[in-house]
């Protein structure tokens, strides 16, 4: 048993800890758990937890069910709370097949796997995302209106308001756990938040994503109120995105800084931009993965619907941030497609292939956006060789369907439940009766 695992043990006796949840993710993306007693961990370290993989979305058929979650000693953290009483712990878990060798149906293993083959080229991988959600008064059920709980806008400073006492008391739980945020804000939408995490390494960052969408909701409920990550929840109002800021370090040097150079980014981040443009259609599917996520990639706004990148430019799927003199450290770019409803996972892996692809085979960056993107016509945006993203859940699947990079990159078993479980979305979605249709349509047929 390794050091981390020796402190797990201590932490145990220390912070009196009676259960702990091992956490797990499948492949859409929701948490998973299973409580353990501390007496169990020695044999959780060494063998890992059996569960019914069957049971779990796009893990395993029936006849090849049993899987074990092993947990991860370094992601140990009590969880802040539950209050007075015996104190709770959660791990994330590796998923293991019984007879050995991991599970490569396990969304984290199929993130290390990239990080992997970017540590293979001497690059480390770090994201950081800005997340954003809707707070409401009521829990949205069938029937019921969401009922937001202010109608403030963007940075409103609103006096005894809900969304910065939630803020604030998210935030506290954030930090009580190790997870650093940098900023937070009321976002443009009426209830809608916005909360920052410091950059990390990519699978440090995952982690903290799928901590901070409980940790969001259960302050929510805590508080009377209900949080939503939906990316467009409502017609008239912006959706909730995860604008996210990439980079790749060789060491301690950032490979996309290059003084002097235009943007001071260098060829290594210029070819990284290329590779995400250029397979973009291909990975929106996991990036945007629900029939909503296109509500808002058509909605307009700052959420990008077409395929160029800018130097500030918030209308381009991939902006490249001001530079800021003597911090050729912070130079990096930022993915504006990224909803945060996505798998986090899945979503950074395919982001650090398209990159990597670009690197490797040394695509050239085409010309920049210098316009507002969405105040240009059609016609313009051809001419300016600017194409659409898929602008809804069919567009993106047929785009992924025949995308090596994505099937090379998930992994067989992944790519086929994710391609399988998205055509069964679309076909719900296409025969549902809509409220639109009910509205337009009813009085006047």
């Amino acid at each position: 048993m390794g050091k981390q695992e020796d402190f797990v043990l201590r932490a145990l006796e220390e912070h009196e800890v009676r259960f702990v949840r091992l956490w797990f993710t499948d492949v859409l993306g929701f948490l998973k758990s299973v409580a353990v007693a501390p007496a169990e961990l020695d044999n959780a370290f060494d063998e890992g937890i059996g569960f019914d993989g069957s049971a779990i979305e796009g893990f395993a058929r029936v006849y090849e069910a049993d899987m074990l979650a092993k947990p991860d000693a370094g992601t140990f953290q009590v969880l802040p709370w539950r209050g007075e009483g015996p104190a709770t712990a959660r791990m994330f878990c590796d998923i293991q097949l019984p007879e050995g060798g991991v599970s490569y149906a396990d969304p984290r293993h199929v993130l290390k796997r990239s990080l992997a083959k970017a540590g293979d080229l001497g690059f480390t991988f770090y994201t950081h995302p800005e997340i954003e959600f809707y707070l409401f008064k009521n829990e949205a059920k069938a029937g019921r209106i969401p009922e937001p709980v202010d109608n403030s806008g963007y940075f409103d400073h609103t006096a005894q308001g809900l969304g910065q006492e939630f803020r604030r008391e998210a935030i506290t739980m954030l930090e009580a756990m190790g997870i650093s945020v940098e900023f937070s804000h009321h976002e443009n939408g009426p209830g809608q938040q916005e909360i920052d995490l410091r950059y990390a390494d990519a699978l440090s960052t995952a982690d903290n994503i799928m901590t901070f969408r409980l940790v969001v909701r259960e302050v929510a409920l805590s508080q009377g109120i209900f949080a939503s990550f939906m990316p467009k929840p409502f017609t008239e109002h912006p959706g909730s995105g995860m604008h996210t800021h990439l980079s790749l370090f060789e060491g301690d040097r950032n490979a996309f800084y290059e003084a002097g150079a235009e943007y001071h980014l260098s060829s290594v981040g210029r070819s990284f931009i290329a590779g995400l443009l250029r397979h973009s259609a291909e990975i929106t599917a996991v990036t945007n993965q629900w029939v909503n996520s296109y509500k808002r990639i058509i909605g307009g706004g700052e959420a990008p619907s077409y395929v160029c990148w800018g130097h500030n430019n918030r209308s381009a799927l991939v902006r490249v941030p001001m530079y800021k003199p003597h911090k050729g450290q912070s130079t990096r770019v930022e993915v504006r497609s990224i909803d945060s409803a996505c798998n986090p996972y899945l979503a950074y892996a395919l982001l650090l292939a398209a990159g990597l692809k670009g690197i490797e085979e040394g695509y050239e960056l085409p010309r920049e956006a210098e316009d507002d993107v969405w105040s240009l016509t059609d016609g313009e945006r051809r001419a300016l060789g600017i194409a659409p993203l898929p602008h809804n859940l069919d567009q993106a699947i047929k785009a992924m369907e025949s995308s090596e990079l994505v099937a090379e990159t998930l992994g067989e078993h992944v790519f086929d439940f994710f391609l399988r479980n998205k055509r069964a979305e679309w076909r719900d979605y296409r025969r549902q009766v809509s409220q639109f249709e009910l509205d337009r349509l009813l009085s006047v047929l």
